[in-house]
């Protein structure tokens, strides 16, 4: 009787949900092993709505042990620290895992080099980061919001800006609501003269105009040096904040850098346009812990995630059956500016860019998606 084959994936983030799931319906006999710290899911999209009360931590975190068995899904819980043996064995805080296939699905982590940087939330770091900004933001009568992103030189696609668009005019309807907008100027700065080329050129019009209809401040094209004193220093000047709200570029995880995976000048896994890993049999990456050819656009969120984690799990299945790997994963942007009470969808793949302007739909279409995505982890 032959053994079946044994699949890891590690990570509990979207790629990972996604790769189990499609990984399950092409090998249906395979041993399936996910390794996460915590049998858990984060809904990290809708983190811009906890700061004002319309999600609370328990709308957006799941067990997601119910799925794992429906899936038949080992579960290990451990934080990854290596591999070896070309990637046959995962290293984890809690012992080792052996496998035929793996799929890295860890997630990246922000650059936090910046002195200060501490003073500042990132909302993207979790549900704590949004309880915390809502505290503040409730705690506020008068004063003066700096919101900016930052990006990784070394990795033109390894920034997370579309959340601080929506936490800017989120923030701006929210503070109009609650009759403290006269009182509470709003900043966004950002160290390119033209923030979110990576949406479109028509995107950045757009979001521009937006913030000029809504009167935020900008202070745009200058390099960030620091956050202290309640200061968010530039070599163009200063601007003095009640509160700062910053998302730094990102890089690989921190497991990866004394592993033998070859990394991207931005610290990230080289993969192919298949999401393999370079020089590694058997090894993909999908979302965040990945570099991947391709425009510099390609964005960092969930749905590049999971586009990236079906073809790994197509070309896993290809490969286990003596097969190379053909599988190429779309690369696509599709993203819904919120604002609270509207949104604006911006579009963008190899072939074609779309931008519709900000409509009421767009706000219900991002929570109807919200409230599909986690029907499927209610298992």
């Amino acid at each position: 009787m032959t053994s079946p084959v044994k699949i890891t994936v590690a990570g509990a983030g979207f790629a990972a949900i996604t790769g189990l799931k499609e990984l399950r319906k092409n090998l249906p006999d395979a041993e399936l092993t996910l390794v996460a710290p915590k049998p858990e899911f984060i809904y990290l999209p809708s983190l811009i709505w906890v700061p004002y009360g319309l999600r609370k931590s328990e709308d957006l975190r799941f067990d997601i042990r119910p799925l794992l068995k429906e899936l038949k899904v080992n579960f290990v819980a451990g934080t990854v620290t290596g591999i070896s043996d070309d990637g046959r064995v995962l290293k984890t805080d809690n012992g080792v895992v052996e496998n035929d296939a793996l799929l890295i699905a860890t997630g990246g982590r922000f650059i936090k080099k910046l002195p200060g940087i501490e003073n500042a939330i990132t909302i993207c770091e979790g549900i704590s980061a949004a309880e915390a900004m809502g505290e503040k933001i409730n705690a506020m009568s008068s004063g003066t919001i700096a919101l900016g992103f930052g990006g990784n030189p070394k990795e033109p696609s390894a920034m997370r800006g579309g959340p601080m668009f929506e936490l800017l005019f989120g923030l701006d309807t929210w503070l109009r609501k609650q009759g403290k907008r006269d009182q509470v100027k709003l900043v966004f700065f950002n160290p390119a003269p033209a923030p979110g080329k990576r949406l479109g050129e028509k995107a950045v019009k757009g979001l521009m105009a937006e913030m000029k209809k809504r009167g935020i401040e900008t202070h745009l094209g200058h390099k960030i040096q620091s956050f202290e004193n309640n200061i968010v220093k530039t070599e163009g000047g200063e601007i003095p904040a009640d509160l700062i709200l910053f998302m730094p570029g990102m890089t690989g995880p921190a497991w990866i850098q004394d592993s033998p995976m070859i990394l991207s000048d931005g610290g990230f896994i080289k993969a192919d346009g298949m999401a393999q890993a370079e020089n590694m049999e058997r090894v993909y990456v999908a979302g965040d812990a990945g570099s991947y050819p391709g425009p510099d656009w390609m964005p960092k969120q969930a749905h590049m995630a999971d586009l990236q984690a079906k073809a790994a799990a197509e070309n896993i299945a290809l490969n286990l059956a003596g097969k190379s790997a053909t599988e190429k994963f779309k690369v696509e942007l599709v993203c819904i500016v919120d604002t609270l009470d509207k949104g604006i969808l911006v579009y963008r793949s190899e072939s074609r860019s779309l931008v519709l302007p900000s409509m009421r739909i767009m706000h219900w279409a991002k929570s109807l998606f919200e409230k599909i995505y986690l029907r499927g982890l209610k298992k």
